[in-house]
């Protein structure tokens, strides 16, 4: 009986050890490189809590211009993302048996997208960009291939704010799909 009270302690914390562990939740700090359609990007997952990370990124964008009198202009430009990423289906992929390594998760989140006016790699001369913010609510989903290749898809509309002119303020629409590696 005195080693069943030793061991009851014992046990009780290696019970509570093992539920934390099978706990579903956001990986403490992931670092990335992701590319899109139009774009490259590091980034940087940090752990807020369980289900929600703090995503920070900053990139390239690449855009096209052109017409039936315009030449076809390509920019690339400089890119600042934060946003907050609330993963709502973490424990329900844990218990089915599914990945949830490096956030593989359907995510809502809450985007501002910043372009600064720094430098624009462009085919024309005295092409610039405006300075702009953009706070986009999405959908999208995370999923890990092997051990560090990753895709994303999202989905979102909201709004676009012309920092240099207010006269420009509109509506937005982001489609994302991007293929990454975490490290």
């Amino acid at each position: 009986m005195k080693k069943l009270k030793q061991l009851l302690p014992i046990l009780f914390l290696l019970s509570l050890a093992v539920q934390s562990q099978n706990k579903a939740s956001v990986e403490k700090s992931i670092y990335g490189i992701q590319t899109g359609i139009l774009g490259v990007w590091g980034y940087n997952e940090s752990k807020l809590t369980n289900s929600i990370a703090l995503r920070s990124e900053i990139g390239l964008d690449a855009g096209f211009r052109g017409g039936s009198n315009i030449n076809t202009v390509f920019v690339l430009t400089p890119t600042i993302t934060i946003e907050p990423r609330f993963y709502y289906n973490l424990k329900k992929r844990s218990k089915k048996g599914k990945s949830i390594l490096k956030n593989s998760a359907n995510f809502l989140t809450l985007e501002f997208f910043y372009v600064p006016n720094l430098f624009v790699i462009s085919n024309t001369r005295n092409v610039s960009v405006a300075n702009s913010l953009s706070i986009i609510p999405k959908w999208g989903i995370k999923r890990t291939i092997g051990k560090h290749f990753t895709y994303e898809l999202g989905l979102g509309i909201g709004y676009y704010i012309d920092l240099d002119d207010s006269r420009f303020n509109d509506t937005v629409a982001d489609l994302h799909i991007r293929f990454g590696y975490t490290f």
